[in-house]
């Protein structure tokens, strides 16, 4: 393969300046897509090389920057996808345990081998109006719905929906016609629809009640006061810890799995605050059984769905290396 010429260095500069920008967006993009914050990245550097190298090509009098560069993303996105199977969510896979009983951890069992959604960091852009735009159609629950479609219409979809493009740029992003495009917005909305997605879980969540709720449950927990952190889960409230395929339903359930496996003592957990998927988030860091005898280390990256005054769902992704991603430290000294 002959090797692809750098353009001079003005140029080189120019591209930078124009398509930064944008990066934040197609980040997003390539989230939903995807569901994989990691495979996102790659695929954002692989949409900006490839845009790099057609850039001199670029007609501006024929697509916008931004729609050119989304039918680069989306196109990079679905060859990535052939054969992949989708993200999911462990309330997604089943029906909910039963009583944890005498010994919860045999419920929890991991599964790696299941290709389990992961938790995009925010914020979603240095500009505000860029964070407003890029963290609609983020949440959780939006996402793992995104993954039941097939790709195509996973992308009409998003490209429709959530970004407002019009059927006819969709049409030219996906080389397809404007009717077909059309029908496929129309089965992936049914497919939704069946799925229980609101539009509520398409709009920016922002409610400065959110990011309250999760702190007194960060301090009931940080505490070991299940009695007061079971107050705040809404009577439905969801449990779920991938990669474990276990879910619990119901604020008694969540309470007993809690209690039975994490054993009261005050200052064992370490509760930080941060925001994944346009929600309120909290990264637990967990310290050691002897009190004192060690740093605290990653746990848990937790993602919290509230209404008003309770918690709707907490999704605990069980994974110390996605610390990483949200520029989290590696430990936490005692005191």
């Amino acid at each position: 393969m002959d090797a692809v010429p750098a353009p001079p260095h003005d140029a080189d500069e120019d591209f930078a300046r124009r398509t930064a920008p944008h990066r934040a967006e197609l980040l997003a993009h390539c989230y939903r897509m995807t569901g994989s914050a990691h495979d996102a990245e790659d695929l954002v550097q692989e949409t900006l090389l490839r845009a790099w190298r057609a850039f001199d090509r670029y007609d501006e009098h024929r697509a916008s920057l931004r729609t050119w560069l989304f039918r680069i993303a989306t196109n990079a996105c679905l060859t990535a996808l052939e054969g992949r199977r989708r993200r999911p969510l462990p309330a997604g896979l089943g029906a909910p345990a039963g009583d944890p009983g005498d010994d919860p951890h045999l419920l929890i069992h991991r599964e790696p081998d299941v290709p389990w959604l992961q938790p995009l960091p925010g914020p979603y852009g240095e500009d505000p109006a860029d964070v407003l735009v890029g963290r609609r159609g983020l949440r959780l629950a939006f996402v793992a719905a995104l993954q039941l479609l097939p790709p195509r219409q996973r992308a009409v979809l998003i490209l429709r929906d959530v970004l407002d493009h019009p059927a006819a740029e969709v049409a030219a992003m996906l080389d397809a016609t404007v009717p077909a495009v059309n029908s496929s917005l129309q089965r992936a909305r049914a497919r939704l629809g069946r799925a229980g997605v609101t539009e509520d879980e398409v709009d920016d969540p922002a409610d400065p009640a959110d990011r309250a709720v999760v702190d007194r449950y960060a301090a009931a927990f940080e505490a070991s006061d299940f009695a007061g952190l079971a107050r705040l889960l809404a009577d439905e409230a969801i449990l779920e810890m991938p990669p474990s395929r276990a879910w619990f339903l119901g604020r008694a359930a969540y309470r007993a799995f809690l209690e039975r496996t994490c054993p009261p003592a005050r200052g064992r957990w370490r509760m930080v605050p941060l925001t994944a998927n346009a929600q309120p988030a909290l990264a637990a860091y967990r310290g050691p059984a002897d009190a004192g005898s060690g740093p605290y280390l990653p746990h848990s990256i937790q993602v919290f769905t509230t209404t008003p005054t309770r918690i709707a769902r907490t999704t605990a992704f069980i994974d110390p290396a996605l610390f990483a991603a949200f520029r989290l430290p590696p430990s936490l000294p005692q005191g």
